[in-house]
This record gives structure tokens, C-alpha cells and sequence, in this order.
């Protein structure tokens, strides 16, 4: 997620600005970087789905001590993220009190948005990536001298091809789709993303009737994309977003497939709905000029049972649940 001022063609349509900063962390080095424990912090914000996606992927091959964590206030300024969550509004690894100065220092040229997640190398001080869908591949597959005992296989090799292939439905039409309808400038721009945000629930509702997860019998990457802006429909994106037709409460398999996810180990224990809404509703202040947090909707049903256990499925496949997160990264539930 990138600057609250979003970039619109001319004929109304969302644009997400190209990812800058690409180098790969590999198991070797030989295609970028090296994987070392201690080297890398990695930089979200907890408002961010597509920063939440790392959130949810460290948690469960349990990368915490190989990989710090700096968390970014949800609320931007004009100099975009920021650590005035931490004392003295520095981060205490990186010692800077914004996320623009890692980007400036890996390109003292750069004059586009700074967005989150990005993976800062703590040695130079320097951004090494800030592509999102790279990113979370590279943590399943590269990172496999530093995982738990017991972690899952997120990105398994037979699996790869329908894991892509879903990944790119649900990017364009749904993770994507749901900013191109509340940054539209156009009411055709609008309805044109509107109708396939809903295109693509109706399929994962039609997909998920008969399966527990989206790729085979395990959770997968698939899943994780999808967890990260099903968690926020009904919160952001129905409003905020203008995403209307129903919340994904309505949705009945929709609905038990993300209690059974935000009820594992991993998810939702990386939710935090108090930076989620605070982030959207009074950042983007073109949207919601009047920058008031809707006190609803109720979440609570989050917690209640979800029975897709009957469908089968192995949630971490042969592994097993990550254990509790570290006491610094509790986030206190707003259920």
C-alpha cells in the first residue's frame, strides 16, 4: 500500500504504481541477496493487506527471530510512513523515524510512492525489495534454513501452476478490484470494478463449497492473499469502498471459510481491525473528507464455529500450528 493519494488514468481507473525496488533474498545469494538471520527487517503496516500477507506467512514458518519487524503507524503523513509507534518516534533498529529514508538511501533519486511491506537490509540502511507477490514467494521458498520445526509448505512445487493461475484471478479481480471501485473517478471506471469484485466472490464462494482451501488439501499462498482482503470487506471495503452488493457475512461458505482461516494460528492473530479502519478511513480523506472511524460493523462472529472441519483438509499439511507470537507483536483483538 502506497501514498493515500491514488494515481487515476484518464478515463478513471485506479492505477497501482510498479514495484522500484526488486532484488531477490535467496537461500545463496546468487539471485540478489543472501538469506541471513538478523540482516533484514521487514517494514508493514498492520492497515495493509498486501503487508498483512507477510504478517500471516512469517507467522507460520516462523521466521520472527531470522526476520525483525518494524510496525508503521496507520495513520500517514505527507512523508508517507512512519514510526511514531515506537519510542521517540524512531525505530529502534534502522534509527529512522520514517520509511522514505530506507527508500532514499537505496536511490537518493527516487521520486515515487513509498510503500509497505519493504524489506530493508539493516547493515546499509537500504531498501532491497518492496515487491509484495515476489516477497512472500521468497520467504516460503528461500527461507527454508531458518523456518520452525514444522512449518507448512505455503508455495508446494506439484501445486504451483493452479496456485499461480488463482493468485492472478483473485489479484486483478479482487485484491486489486476493491481499491479500482473506491478510487475510481468514474462511474464506469466504478461499475466495471464492482462487477468483477463480485464475479470472483461468487467463484470462491462456488470453490470453497466442497474444499476447505483454495489449492489442494493444505493452507497455501492462495489463501493467504485471499484471507487479507476478506478480512477487511465488510469493515473498509463495503462501505468505504463502495463494494455494496453484500458483505461477506452474507456469503455462507465465504463467511465460514474466513472464520475457519482468522481461527487459525497465524492469521488472526495478525489482525489489527483498530489500524485497519483508522488507516482507511482517515487517510483517504478524498473518500472520507470528514476522517470519522465507523464504530461498526460487529465482528464478533469471527469467533463463533465455522464447521468446514467436516470438508477434510490438513490446515498445515504434515507440520504443525505456529506457536504464540512474540509478547512485542500481540496485537489486542477489537472484537
Amino acid at each position: 500500500m502506497a501514498n493515500s493519494a491514488p494515481a487515476t488514468s484518464d478515463d478513471g481507473r485506479y492505477e497501482r504504481q510498479p514495484f522500484r525496488f526488486t532484488d531477490r533474498i535467496t537461500a545463496d545469494g546468487s539471485d540478489g541477496r543472501p538469506a541471513e538471520a538478523g540482516r533484514y527487517r521487514l517494514v508493514v503496516s498492520r492497515a495493509c493487506p498486501w503487508a498483512s500477507r507477510t504478517l500471516v506467512t512469517r507467522r507460520l514458518l516462523g521466521l520472527e527471530e531470522a526476520i525483525g519487524l518494524a510496525v508503521a503507524d496507520p495513520i500517514q503523513d505527507d512523508r508517507s510512513w512512519r514510526f511514531t509507534l515506537d519510542p521517540g518516534g524512531v525505530d529502534p533498529v534502522l534509527g529512522i523515524a520514517f520509511l522514505a529514508d530506507a527508500y532514499y538511501a537505496a536511490d537518493p533519486t527516487y521520486d515515487g510512492g513509498i510503500s509497505v511491506p519493504a524489506v530493508v537490509d539493516v547493515p546499509t540502511g537500504t531498501v532491497v525489495t518492496n515487491d509484495v507477490f515476489r516477497m512472500t514467494l521468497d520467504l516460503a521458498t528461500e527461507w527454508g534454513a531458518f523456518v520452525r520445526a514444522g512449518a507448512p509448505d505455503l508455495y508446494p512445487a506439484a501445486l504451483r501452476g493452479e496456485i499461480d493461475e488463482i493468485n492472478a484471478r483473485t489479484y486483478a479481480d479482487l485484491n486489486a478490484a476493491v481499491y479500482q471501485a473506491g478510487f475510481a473517478t468514474t462511474q464506469a471506471a466504478y461499475e466495471d470494478a464492482y462487477r468483477r469484485v463480485f464475479a470472483t466472490l461468487d467463484w470462491l464462494e462456488e470453490r470453497l463449497a466442497d474444499r476447505r482451501y483454495l489449492v489442494g488439501d493444505t493452507i497455501t499462498e492462495a489463501d493467504i492473499r485471499v484471507f487479507t482482503t476478506l478480512i477487511r470487506f465488510d469493515a473498509v471495503y463495503h462501505g468505504h469502498f463502495t463494494c455494496n452488493r453484500n458483505k461477506i457475512t452474507e456469503m455462507p461458505v465465504l463467511w465460514a471459510y474466513l472464520r475457519d482461516l482468522f481461527q487459525t494460528p497465524g492469521f488472526g492473530d495478525t489482525v489489527d481491525f483498530d489500524h485497519i479502519k483508522r488507516h482507511y478511513y482517515q487517510v483517504h480523506a478524498t473518500i472520507n473528507p470528514s476522517r470519522i472511524v465507523p464504530a461498526g460493523p460487529d465482528l464478533s462472529g469471527l469467533t463463533t464455529p465455522h464447521g468446514r472441519e467436516k470438508l477434510g483438509g490438513r490446515p498445515f499439511g504434515d507440520g504443525t500450528p505456529p506457536g504464540p507470537p512474540p509478547a512485542d507483536e500481540v496485537v489486542a483483538q477489537q472484537l
